[in-house]
């Protein structure tokens, strides 16, 4: 999250200056003085970044939750597959996970996905459960994210349960 963070600053920075620029040429008033529009600018921006890493506390949080509720699970990562990322009509991130079940009997997944951005951040995480798949056989499911993603997004298996 540091990263995300420093990439806030960043963005705040460049819009204060893009703003502080912008108050300059079209002239001040008394209320819109270089200082005070740069000010509200960086407080927008530090409220959209407070916002966004708020939003992936509670989706990592409520995906623990749902991995705790799993009894006597095994660690099945290895028999995980995701496919590639895809925006569906909504504009949210979706992904297809593929399980394969070498149990000799039918078992249900557990598979925490984690949507990243192109330099590795996390920017949301969800939990998709495959139920019932049969002795030596695979199934799929969609993992769809809990809001509108943007940028370049991609997939990872973060914990996998088989029970």
């Amino acid at each position: 999250m540091a990263r995300n963070r420093r990439g806030a600053v960043r963005v705040a920075a460049a819009v204060t200056l893009g703003l502080t620029g912008l108050a300059g040429l079209t002239g001040c008033s008394d209320d819109s003085t270089p200082s005070s529009v740069a000010g509200r600018a960086a407080s927008a921006v530090a409220s959209v970044g407070a916002q966004a890493t708020g939003a992936i506390a509670s989706a990592t949080a409520e995906a623990g939750r749902k991995l705790d509720n799993v009894k006597n699970g095994a660690d099945a990562k290895d028999a995980v597959r995701l496919g590639t990322p895809t925006t569906d009509s909504a504009g949210r991130s979706t992904v297809e996970v593929t399980v394969g079940n070498t149990d000799g009997s039918a078992r249900s997944f557990a598979v925490q996905v984690e949507f990243k951005d192109d330099g590795g951040n996390l920017l949301d995480t969800v939990v998709v459960t495959v139920s019932d798949v049969p002795s030596h056989k695979s199934a799929t499911a969609t993992a769809r994210s809990n809001r509108k993603l943007s940028g370049g997004v991609k997939a990872d298996v973060g914990t996998a349960l088989r029970y």
